[in-house]
């Protein structure tokens, strides 16, 4: 990304959210916001328009909500990455956003630094996974889930050798690849190897979907 600032755009019905989401990226010198959207219908429009590579995506929204125009995102702008804006109220809707190709998800009272560094890791092609944040709604989207769905889980992990199911298992947790390694022993380009390993077995667009996965196993 040297000499070439993260184009943005920010989707979300409050003014007042936009502003303040404008502000903290702006702060980064190589963050620009090229255009805001008050609903999914204009945040698919402003992101075909500029050409953005994240979009952050709020999910209550007039006229088309984020997640309907979450899906037709991903078909007019398959390289944009999409980080969903949600509250801990929202379990269900962050589950149905990432499982349409979200590239993660961010509280709307995130930090400013966890916010910069979500558009940067999105823009990077990773997943964002804020360690408090997903273990919390991770946990909570795969309380009392049973049945043929965790027989289906189980059933795609088992096809990973143990090596693969132990970083799955920190995917699981939300640990960055920094973080697994230092668990694991490995360098970090050696779990970034073993994590897109696990995904092209898996099925999942990203690390997002792995976490979710490994939980509905039971891991």
């Amino acid at each position: 990304m040297a000499g070439q600032r993260i184009r943005v755009v920010i989707a979300d019905d409050e003014p007042l959210i936009r502003a303040g989401i404008r502000m903290i990226l702006t702060s980064d010198p190589e963050i620009e916001v090229v255009a805001e959207a008050a609903n999914g219908r204009e945040a698919i429009e402003r992101v075909r328009a500029h050409a953005a590579e994240v979009v952050l995506l709020d999910i209550q929204m007039p006229v088309l909500d984020g997640l309907s125009a979450l899906p037709e995102l991903r078909r007019a702008a398959p390289s944009t990455r999409v980080i969903v804006l949600t509250t801990f109220g929202e379990r269900e809707n962050v589950l149905r956003a990432l499982e349409h190709g979200g590239a993660g998800f961010l509280l709307k009272d995130t930090a400013p630094a966890e916010l910069i560094r979500a558009v940067r890791a999105a823009a990077a092609g990773d997943a964002y996974l804020s360690p408090a944040a997903t273990r919390h709604v991770v946990d909570q989207l795969a309380s009392g889930r049973e049945g043929a769905r965790t027989e289906r889980a189980r059933a795609r992990v088992a096809t990973l050798s143990e090596r693969e199911r132990e970083v799955l298992v920190l995917l699981g947790e939300g640990l960055s690849n920094a973080d697994a390694g230092r668990r694991l022993h490995m360098s970090e380009a050696t779990v970034k190897t073993y994590v897109s390993r696990i995904l092209a077995k898996l099925g999942c667009e990203n690390r997002v979907q792995a976490a979710l996965l490994a939980r509905d196993a039971g891991l």
